[in-house]
């Protein structure tokens, strides 16, 4: 994993009042915890670009007041209409202690189903994942060279090296489904067979006609 570096300030009063104040000033309340001591301190707004808007996870290196921990972000809030981070929760990270993460899924290869006519469709992102820091995946890479038209994989049929995938095992990550052009195919198909079928008929029918016309006697003859 790549990891950020941010700095911070520490953090005298942790009330609501001095939260508002603090976010007028671009800055973003934060907690560290996971280890000895608590920290509250504060952040620019911008040193979250490299962490929360990228789909690639990482640990943070944070200095405090001349210290320095490592974590990762372990719950963040965001204003409902502005979508301003509100608040963040680091966790401090030990090279022995599992952790937690919502790892990117990324697939590999090409599914036969969609040759066919089929749609992938990725029913989840990220996986979450337990491990100890080093063995942490930056992606979890899954081959859908095998899947045909309604074939799935589950997160039963997902194995990741040294870690533990935590999500409900019968979950479905990737499925091709069926659409509506590979479902218009198939009646057509019937319908050209029962036209050639019925054309037999049709040619056999006539010459039946024509003899029970000569077999009619005439009118006005006896």
């Amino acid at each position: 994993m790549k990891s950020v570096s941010i700095s911070g300030s520490p953090r005298v009063n942790v009330g609501k009042k001095d939260a508002k104040a603090t976010r007028k000033q671009n800055l973003v309340p934060c907690v560290f915890y996971g280890g000895k001591e608590q920290v509250y301190f504060t952040t620019p707004e911008d040193n979250f670009k490299n962490i929360v808007y990228t789909p690639e996870i990482c640990t943070v290196k944070l200095e405090i007041n001349g210290k320095e921990y490592n974590a990762i972000l372990q719950d963040i809030q965001f204003h409902p209409v502005t979508d301003k981070i509100l608040h963040v929760d680091f966790l401090e990270i030990f090279d022995n202690k599992a952790i937690t993460m919502n790892v990117p899924i990324k697939v590999t290869g090409t599914a036969p189903g969609i040759i066919k006519g089929g749609k992938l469709l990725m029913k989840a992102k990220k996986l979450k994942v337990k491990a100890l820091p080093k063995y942490m995946p930056d992606n979890i890479t899954i081959d859908i060279s095998k899947l045909d038209i309604g074939d799935n994989i589950r997160v039963s049929g997902i194995n990741v090296k040294d870690a533990t995938i935590l999500d409900a095992p019968n979950n479905i990550v990737v499925t091709v489904r069926i659409t509506r052009v590979v479902v218009e195919e198939k009646p057509a198909e019937v319908t050209t067979a029962a036209a050639t079928t019925a054309a037999p008929a049709a040619t056999t029918a006539a010459p039946v006609a024509e003899v029970a016309k000569e077999k009619a006697p005439a009118k006005g003859k006896k």
